[in-house]
């Protein structure tokens, strides 16, 4: 069994979770998952099975959109509502212009820092063990990308956005930075991500549905939909399950190998040593 579920992580599980009742479901330990979501978020989780999981880096190298409720005048120490409340900001006043605004003024590059409660590790310990154990901990910063970002509604108590941002963006940061520039603490309600590179959540199954059979995998082909692939021939498909260098003759970047019964076979790229060979950089049959 090889391929993909986009799943819709339900609240209140880790990504793992997912992958180990998914795991008991399918019964096989191989399975893993694309991006990790908070147990407080929801929406596109990415959970590759077999062979698949060999593509799960270059799903997770793609842009991600989220959509995010925050709340107004609190801030947590996990950033998020399920924390323990260290801050607040009584009686402040906030017009809808001056958030849009903004907002807006994240568009581009800019250095995050990561939550304290986070998996990011610093001198070898997450970070999150600092936290519990309340050891100090310089908190690392990332270069991250907001693309866009658009105010969906918004009232006294909270608003919601819309944001399309880098790999490697934490939410909680940007609603954090986002209360800093306002001046007015701001908190983490609800996450929903809902895309991942082209994958969306209204191509996502349920736990559930998977469970009962009606949900189908994603082949890999489909999932790796901006890369093409091209049919070969046994004679091509046996080099290319022992690894072989090839003749460039495709002017892609990265390219894939199917078989005559459309089984994927493997992914090559240009081979660094000459830019008129490639070389297989993930193979999905014959081991």
């Amino acid at each position: 069994m090889n391929g993909l579920y986009i799943v819709d992580k339900p609240y209140g599980y880790s990504s793992r979770d997912v992958v180990n009742r998914i795991c008991g479901i399918l019964h096989t330990k191989k399975v893993g998952h694309g991006g990790t979501l908070d147990p407080i978020a929801t929406g596109v989780l990415i959970i590759a099975v077999g062979n698949a999981l060999r593509t799960l880096e270059f799903i997770t190298n793609d842009t991600k959109e989220y959509i995010a409720t925050v709340k107004i005048g609190l801030l947590t120490d996990t950033l998020d509502i399920t924390g323990n409340i260290i801050q607040k900001t009584d009686n402040y006043s906030l017009n809808k212009s001056f958030l849009e605004k903004t907002l807006n003024s994240f568009i581009g590059k800019y250095n995050q820092e990561v939550p304290l409660y986070s998996s990011v590790r610093v001198n070898g310990k997450r970070l999150y063990k600092y936290a519990r154990e309340k050891e100090s901990v310089i908190l690392p910063k990332r270069e991250v990308e907001i693309f866009k970002i658009e105010l969906l509604d918004f009232n006294n108590d909270e608003f919601k956005f819309k944001v399309l941002v880098s790999k490697g963006t934490y939410i909680r940061s940007l609603i954090r930075d986002i209360g800093e520039k306002i001046g007015i603490f701001c908190t983490m309600k609800e996450l929903v991500r809902t895309k991942q590179g082209s994958i969306s959540i209204k191509d996502s199954v349920t736990i559930e549905e998977i469970e009962n059979g009606t949900a189908k995998l994603i082949s890999v082909e489909k999932a790796l939909n901006d890369i093409d692939f091209i049919s070969v021939d046994d004679y091509l498909e046996n080099k290319i399950l022992n690894g072989s260098i090839l003749e460039n003759r495709y002017n892609k970047k990265i390219i894939g190998f199917k078989n005559n019964d459309g089984e994927v076979l493997a992914l090559y790229e240009i081979y660094d040593k000459d830019n008129n060979k490639i070389k297989p950089i993930k193979v999905f049959k014959g081991d």
